[in-house]
């Protein structure tokens, strides 16, 4: 990929974060490249375009992966820290805004794969944890998709508020919400 036409993608895709799909135009794209509008129709098709070759970019992704999630100690506590960690460290208020921005009706088709993968890859990846944990005699069977559905909930919920109306929701600080999650969570598990 030529500078000009990564110039272009990082514009679309910060607008997009800022503004949203729909009020971000062709122009605002243009202008914040410092190219003129026929440089970015030589580049790309259309707006469209521009997106759905952003969201293949890793930058312009969450990097939620199973291998953020292998470095547990096998204990509850900790390892539920981490998982929930992991996520927020990767889905900042950035990542959501983006998220937001392409779920416009015009992208959702193409973009909804892609945005579905960060839950399903921390839902899976716990699932398989709760079913080794299991194993090893340290926790209850259970339904464990449920619980891991569970911990997605609280993580993406925290996640996704705190982006939106930052402390004016909520005062309780990310490392104090994780832990008095866990906390709950550990306390409802062991009573199965």
């Amino acid at each position: 990929m030529d500078d000009t036409s990564q110039k272009i993608i990082d514009a679309t895709m910060s607008l997009i974060r800022d503004k949203g799909y729909v009020a971000t135009t062709t122009k605002d794209i243009a202008r914040l490249a410092g190219v003129n509008e026929c440089t970015l129709f030589r580049k790309f098709q259309n707006k469209k375009d521009i997106v759905l070759q952003g969201v293949a970019q890793e930058k312009w992704r969450a990097n939620v992966t199973p291998e953020i999630f292998q470095e547990v100690q096998w204990e509850l506590k900790p390892d539920l820290e981490l998982f929930m960690n992991a996520y927020m460290d990767r889905i900042t208020p950035e990542f959501v805004n983006l998220s937001i921005g392409l779920r416009a009706p015009q992208l959702y088709e193409e973009t909804a794969p892609l945005i579905r993968k960060v839950p399903q890859v921390f839902v899976s990846s716990l699932t398989e944890y709760f079913r080794e944990m299991e194993k090893r005699g340290k926790i209850p069977h259970a339904d464990f998709e449920s619980l891991a559905m569970t911990v997605f909930s609280a993580t993406f919920g925290y996640t996704f508020l705190s982006a939106s109306f930052q402390e004016t929701l909520s005062k309780t600080d990310r490392e104090t919400y994780i832990k008095n999650s866990v906390t709950l969570f550990i306390d409802g598990v062991l009573r199965l």
